[in-house]
């Protein structure tokens, strides 16, 4: 059940209003365009597994991508201690497997927090404290021993997760969390089989929230008058993890892009919304978050895992946890016009660190980037994304215990998250697979797009937008660093193909289009008229983008490919899955009618890398600056 964003906080100091700030309301108030016409969008949006397997478990398949100590049962390898970017011995090592149980102390709880703030005090395991100067071997009692255990604890926060922090401050930061439902379309989009190690690409939605349910959020967000509003979810973001976890692929869609939006029900109310063709941002209007996620699975034909969903208050919190993310200008920046149009964002020429209000100012800027459009907005957030990982990554903010906890209550509160993501263990874990991806390969994108017609509205840009689609679907890093491998001698077929167990599945449902009726059926004919008359059908409807055919793992792949080739399929449509125990045909969304695989354009090859009209940004690009709209400088 979604709940509300209005915390109940103490007294605080005044943070600007929208009228001090000098910010445009109509940006988010009305859903118009501004003044020169162009589409607008826009918020923010900031973001282990372990367990030893026991002594008679068979070891697990070393797979491509993963280092550490394999799990239980081959699953995913125990990340790396986590030491915080600090100094000395790590504290959380192999990945902890969750919280402590009650009432059973653990190192960094408020004990240890309290023993940081009062050198003198006894230690917290009744011992007695020990002469000035001196330090008895084996006890990790120094300031820095206890900064290095906070340091450890929150750093898994900074995804958002805990670890060792006592019972009570796990329960609290549960507690934190709000929580709605994943997905509410009726559509049946499939999660992709696991590979032949048994992994699996994760995809989370990324979500910033207009939203001004809450006094905060009216100061930050400007336009009082939209507080009974529903939130539109202005900035969108499919955080894309490699099923290895080497690569990170990142796409944006401008929240004014007009798609199809399926038809939701809302898990509070009941109330049906109608399938429509609106701008994306109004999806969460349609029920809540869970409607977002089903628009972009039928968009893009991608399965989401997760999401997770920030609003203004969230983002100043955060970024002032963190205590700065240094972003970029390459002139003096005003965003602020006559009119009132802009963030209110004011920055010289060159490098700052921003924080707080500023770092909200940068990630709603459009006036004064680029060409006042959310694609300028689009890239400045993907700039500041890729900046704050690299920060935290560093760790050099990480040594303050109580900036480490505040960092803890920021990130728990900020963030509506899915019901299979509702606890900070279940972010641990998370943030372990994040964590693995080195920044050199995160590639930030935003969707291919065009102007509709009239230039009100954007939509994906066909070709490349799909390219870009496809890329994430198939587990292709965007970046087009693929480790490409020496292609083997394709293997011969080992079953006659009138003995060979085929199933034959209906995937072309879609909640927009609609399902192809038959089509199971029609291929199912189509095949044992080839001489495939051990096909068989299965009855359940499905879901897919592609066609695939999918075979057992270690075997099978000459029968896979012979029956590819029959039916006109690429090399790239045969897959290999650890769960598979036969031959499984799924007639995908790209072959809704015939009998015939449409065949791409002629001279078409096969993608390896985003389009150039996705605007790609590396995470280690350290060089980037946004571009200054020359009427918004000064």
């Amino acid at each position: 059940m979604r709940h509300s964003s209005a915390r109940g906080d103490g007294p605080q100091r005044r943070r600007p209003d929208a009228k001090d700030l000098g910010w445009d309301d109509s940006l988010y108030g009305n859903g118009r365009n501004g003044r020169d016409g162009a589409p607008k969008s826009g918020a923010p949006r900031p973001a282990d597994q372990g367990g030893t397997p026991p002594p008679d478990a068979p070891d697990a398949p070393v797979a491509p991508g993963i280092t550490g100590t394999p799990s239980a049962g081959g699953g995913a390898a125990v990340p790396p201690a986590i030491t915080g970017g600090v100094s000395g011995p790590p504290v959380i090592t192999g990945g902890v497997a969750g919280p402590p149980s009650p009432g059973t102390p653990a190192a960094g709880t408020a004990t240890a927090l309290k023993e940081a703030a009062e050198p003198g005090s006894s230690p917290a395991d009744g011992s007695e404290p020990e002469a000035k100067g001196t330090r008895r071997a084996g006890t990790p009692r120094s300031k820095t021993r206890r900064v290095l255990r906070w340091s450890a604890i929150t750093l898994a926060v900074l995804i958002a997760g805990t670890a060792g922090a006592g019972y009570w401050y796990y329960e609290h930061l549960n507690s934190n969390l709000r929580k709605d439902a994943l997905d509410l379309g009726s559509g049946g989009l499939a999660k992709p089989e696991p590979n032949a190690f048994g992994q699996t690409p994760l995809n989370i939605l990324l979500l910033g929230s207009d939203g001004r349910n809450s006094e905060k959020n009216i100061e930050l967000g400007g336009a009082r008058q939209d507080a009974d509003r529903k939130p539109l979810a202005d900035v969108q973001m499919l955080l894309h993890v490699s099923a290895d976890r080497s690569n990170m692929s990142v796409i944006s869609i401008p929240r004014d892009t007009r798609v199809p939006i399926p038809e939701c029900k809302d898990p509070d109310d009941g109330k049906v919304y109608p399938q429509t063709t609106a701008a994306i941002n109004t999806s969460l209007q349609h029920g809540g978050p869970g409607c977002t996620v089903a628009t972009w699975k039928e968009l893009t034909g991608i399965y989401i895992d997760h999401f997770m969903m920030v609003d203004f208050a969230g983002v100043v919190d955060m970024a002032d946890a963190i205590g700065g993310v240094p972003v970029c200008v390459d002139k003096n920046v005003y965003s602020h016009d006559k009119k009132g149009h802009g963030s209110g964002l004011k920055l010289t020429a060159g490098t700052h660190s921003v924080k707080g209000v500023q770092a909200l100012q940068w990630l709603r800027t459009r006036y004064g980037f680029e060409d006042n459009t959310d694609i300028g907005r689009a890239k400045a957030q993907h700039m500041y994304m890729n900046s704050m990982v690299r920060e935290l990554k560093a760790g050099t903010k990480l040594t303050d215990p109580i900036k480490l906890r505040d960092l803890a209550e920021a990130a728990t509160k900020a963030l509506t998250v899915d019901e299979g993501l509702g606890s900070v263990k279940k972010l641990y874990d998370l943030g372990g697979d994040l964590q693995r991806v080195p920044t050199e390969r995160i590639t930030m994108v935003t969707m291919p797009w065009q102007y509709a017609a009239g230039g009100e509205y954007v939509v994906p840009k066909p070709g490349d937008a799909e390219q870009t689609f496809s890329l994430v679907r198939n587990d292709t890093a965007l970046d087009g660093k693929d480790k490409k491998k020496k292609p083997a001698p394709d293997p011969q077929p080992t079953t006659p193909k009138d003995k060979l167990d085929i199933i034959v599945q209906n995937g072309t449902n879609s909640t927009v289009q609609g399902p192809v009726s038959g089509r199971a059926s029609v291929i199912y004919n189509h095949l044992v008229s080839l001489g495939y008359t051990g096909a068989s059908k299965d009855s359940r409807l499905t879901t897919q983008a592609d066609t695939t055919i999918i075979y057992p793992a270690k075997e099978g792949r000459g029968d896979a490919l012979a029956l590819a080739k029959a039916l006109g399929l690429s090399k790239d449509a045969v897959k290999e899955s650890s769960a598979a125990t036969q031959l499984r045909l799924v007639i995908g969304n790209d072959w809704r009618k015939g009998t015939a695989f449409p065949k791409p354009p002629a001279g078409k090859k096969e993608a390896e890398k985003a389009p150039d009209s996705a605007d790609a940004l590396n995470g280690e690009d350290k060089k980037a600056c946004m571009k200054v709209n020359p009427a918004y400088t000064f």
